[in-house]
């Protein structure tokens, strides 16, 4: 019998809001067993001291500049070469396709049915698990409690043995938060299908060179567990 382990869970979300004239949106996760976390970190925080950065620098994907690429292309290598670190996102290619008023349903009540969906793949019985989500706005708390809530629910963990917390962090002191940021930043520049910038590009091609072409754009096999994303579509949904 597999013994409980319990993982940390960081979460972040990009262009998630209604009417932002962004067609794109993305949630993702970055999970790590919770007694490596600190050491994870510790590894950041290093590549940041080798690049010439302050500790207290906050890695985020709008930040990457061609004077930075090497740190960042550092920190992708991180992600890629520790096999305690685990992504999992998910991306819709076109928010304008949505149509809430045919499943009777507000954004706020798919957006957590997105967020649950998302997650659902992490959680695996007997393991518990911490969830932290990077601070938004003044809504954190009561989205906080809704999310915990969702997921319970959903779940049928009525005690909340398996998910135990679900609580905001700022991501400016969480390392683990910046790796997620980072993962979700590309997802999403990828799926937009920019080319604004050549360091942001030399990152994309990093991923693609490691984790195949197609890796940030296609749904993931059953078989990715590095990096497993699902590419969810409205009409698909609907039909």
């Amino acid at each position: 019998m597999t013994a409980p382990r319990t993982f940390n869970v960081y979460c972040d979300e990009s262009c998630h809001l209604e009417g932002d004239h962004i067609p794109v949106m993305a949630w993702g996760a970055v999970s790590c067993p919770l007694g490596d976390a600190r050491a994870i970190a510790a590894a950041v925080r290093a590549l940041k001291a080798e690049h010439g950065l302050a500790p207290d620098f906050e890695a985020k994907w709008t930040k990457i500049s061609p004077a930075k690429a090497a740190f960042y292309l550092a920190m992708v290598d991180l992600f890629l070469g520790d096999e305690r670190l685990r992504f999992r996102g998910l991306v819709v290619p076109d928010k304008g396709l949505l149509d809430h008023a045919r499943f009777e349903q507000s954004h706020d009540e798919w957006y957590y049915k997105m967020y649950f969906t998302m997650l659902r793949p992490i959680f695996t019985a007997p393991h518990r698990y911490r969830i932290y989500l990077d601070v938004k706005d003044t809504r954190g708390g009561s989205k906080t409690r809704k999310l915990h809530d969702v997921l319970a629910n959903s779940l049928l963990d009525f005690e909340r043995q398996t998910v135990e917390r679900v609580q905001q962090v700022r991501s400016h002191e969480s390392e683990l938060l910046q790796i997620t940021d980072l993962l979700i930043g590309a997802l999403t520049y990828a799926n937009r299908n920019l080319a604004t910038s050549a360091a942001k590009a030399a990152i994309i091609a990093r991923f693609r060179a490691s984790l195949g072409q197609q890796a940030l754009v296609r749904t993931s096999t059953f078989a990715a567990t590095k990096f497993n994303i699902l590419v969810w579509r409205a009409q698909e949904a609907a039909g």
